[in-house]
C-alpha cells in the first residue's frame, strides 16, 4: 500500500480548545493548556506516524486582529500554517456567537478541504448543537462537521480516518520516530509559562516569556543516574510585574517552580533541578530584535 504523508492545521478563534485537541489526536501533552484565550504563541508540530501513513498536525496560535509586534508574529504561524497544510481543521466553540469573521478571512479563499469541529458540545442540548450543524454546513460546506468535546475525547475517533482519507501519497516528512518538530527545552519553557498562566491573573500571563538559559545533563553525586539542571529567565515588561510575579519573600515563584520542576521531571522521564530568575525588559512585546531572539520570526 502506499504512504500517505500530509499536514493537517487546526486553526480557529482564541480558546475554542485546539491544544486539547490536538492533544489527544498525537496521544502526547505536547501543547499547553490553560482557561486563559491566547495561551499557544508559537506553531507547534505534533507527529502521529504509522507504518503506512504520517500526519503531522499543526496547533496554531488563536487568530485574532493583532494589536502588537508578538500577537502579528503570531498571526503569522497562522498563515505559514495555512500555506502548507493538505487539510483544515476549523475549531469553533458550540457557544461561539457566529462572530469567527476573523478565521472565515483567512481560511474561505484558500481552496483546502476543511472540516469543521464544534467542540465543547459536552454541556449542549442537541438542538444547539443541530442548529451550529446547519449553520456551517450553509457558511462553509465543509468535507464534514464533527460535533465533538476534546476534553472528554467524545466524537474524536472517527477523525483521524477521514483527515487521512483526504491525505495524498507522499513518503514521510519527518523521522518516524519524531513526535514533534521542537525540542525539549522549548517545551520546558512551555511548561513554565503554563505555570505562571495559571497562577496569575490580568496582565501577567501575557507580559511573560519564558528562556531557558541552560539545560545540562549531570551525573548525581550518589551515583543514582542523571539530574538535569535547568535555568530559566521569566522576562516581564515592568517592576511592577516581576515583583507581583516574585511575591511576598519570593513565595510565588516558588509555587511556580515547584509545579513546572514536577510537571517538567515527567515530562523528561528525568530528575530536575529548576532555578528561575526574573529579569524587565520593558516592552518587549512590541520589539522586533527581542522577539526574534525569543523564537518569534517565522
Amino acid at each position: 500500500m502506499a504512504h500517505k504523508a500530509g499536514f493537517v492545521s487546526i486553526i480557529g478563534k482564541p480558546n475554542v480548545g485546539k491544544s486539547t485537541l490536538m492533544n489527544v489526536l498525537v496521544g502526547e501533552r505536547l501543547s499547553i493548556i490553560t482557561p486563559k484565550a491566547q495561551t499557544t504563541r508559537h506553531r507547534i508540530l505534533g507527529i502521529v506516524n504509522e507504518e503506512e501513513y504520517q500526519i503531522v498536525f499543526s496547533d496554531t496560535p488563536g487568530i485574532i486582529k493583532p494589536k502588537y509586534s508578538l500577537q502579528e508574529s503570531m498571526m503569522s504561524f497562522v498563515n505559514g500554517s495555512l500555506t502548507d497544510a493538505d487539510v483544515l481543521l476549523f475549531v469553533t466553540d458550540i457557544n461561539e456567537g457566529h462572530d469567527e469573521e476573523d478565521v472565515m478571512d483567512k481560511i474561505l479563499n484558500r481552496n483546502i478541504p476543511t472540516i469543521v469541529l464544534i467542540n465543547k458540545i459536552d454541556k449542549a442540548l442537541q438542538e444547539q448543537v443541530d442548529e451550529k450543524i446547519a449553520y456551517w454546513q450553509e457558511k462553509l460546506n465543509p468535507v464534514a462537521i464533527y460535533a465533538i468535546s476534546a476534553l472528554h475525547k467524545h466524537n474524536v475517533d472517527g477523525l483521524l480516518d477521514r483527515v487521512l482519507e483526504m491525505l495524498p501519497e507522499h513518503p514521510p516528512y519527518y523521522d518516524k520516530e519524531d513526535l514533534t518538530d521542537r525540542s525539549e527545552r522549548f517545551f520546558v519553557s512551555e511548561i513554565i509559562r503554563e505555570k505562571i498562566f495559571l497562577n496569575y491573573q490580568k496582565e501577567i500571563p501575557y507580559s511573560t516569556e519564558v528562556i531557558v538559559k541552560s539545560f545540562k545533563e549531570e551525573e548525581m553525586k550518589n551515583g543514582k543516574g542523571a539530574l538535569i539542571r535547568i535555568t530559566a529567565e521569566i522576562v516581564v515588561e515592568r517592576d511592577s510585574q516581576k515583583n507581583i510575579l516574585i511575591g511576598t519573600g519570593g513565595s510565588m515563584l516558588k509555587k511556580v517552580g515547584t509545579e513546572a520542576r514536577l510537571e517538567i521531571e515527567k515530562f523528561l522521564d528525568n530528575k530536575v533541578f529548576l532555578e528561575m530568575f526574573v529579569k524587565v525588559i520593558p516592552d518587549w512585546r512590541s520589539k522586533k530584535n527581542y522577539l526574534k531572539s525569543f523564537g518569534y520570526d517565522n
